[in-house]
């Protein structure tokens, strides 16, 4: 299996405008073989046995539930929540969403590395966004921020992987089981 890597932030992707502004913006991807369209790969993150748990946190802890029927709305772009994220701007090939409070944003992008598709990358990203103070953005991000980072940064890497699994069990079920 690939290894999820760090990487850049796309120049032309959604996410871009977090990297390039006040706050803090990354960025993941691990490359698989076959081609895998958005709407698959959103289906695939959202349902990964691993982003079901974050599910049911944010049910019961958020009242902010999601379910698979969700998940499917959001992945053909006929929903304009899901859970507690709002979309905020949605193409064939990317999804960027905002949490409920504003300070976040979840990305995801399966972009294929060839004309033949015989494999694609697919990107996972977040940004968060410091606090507003007297209406303006600063850019000390709070120590709150600093101590969870190592955590975000593993937790990142795990979901990415634990939906390039699902997506691969999910495009190739007789060879992958989900």
């Amino acid at each position: 299996m690939p290894l999820v890597q760090s990487c850049e932030v796309p120049t032309h992707s959604l996410l871009r405008k977090y990297k390039d502004g006040v706050g803090f913006a990354d960025c993941y991807c691990i490359e698989i073989t076959g081609k895998v369209t958005q709407a698959a790969y959103v289906a695939a993150f959202y349902t990964s046995a691993l982003f079901k748990v974050e599910r049911a946190l944010l049910k019961y802890l958020a009242s902010k539930p999601g379910s698979d029927a969700d998940v499917k709305r959001l992945a053909a772009g006929q929903a304009s929540t899901f859970s507690a994220w709002q979309v905020e701007a949605q193409t064939a090939d990317e999804l960027l969403l905002a949490d409920y409070t504003g300070r976040t944003r979840s990305w995801l992008m399966a972009e294929p590395t060839d004309a033949l598709g015989v494999a694609t990358r697919l990107y996972f990203g977040s940004a968060v966004l410091p606090r507003a103070v007297n209406g303006a953005r600063k850019s000390d991000m709070g120590w709150v921020f600093h101590a969870l980072l190592g955590f975000h940064r593993l937790y990142s890497r795990l979901l990415l992987r634990a939906a390039s699994r699902r997506v691969r069990a999910l495009n190739f079920p007789e060879i992958f089981k989900s």
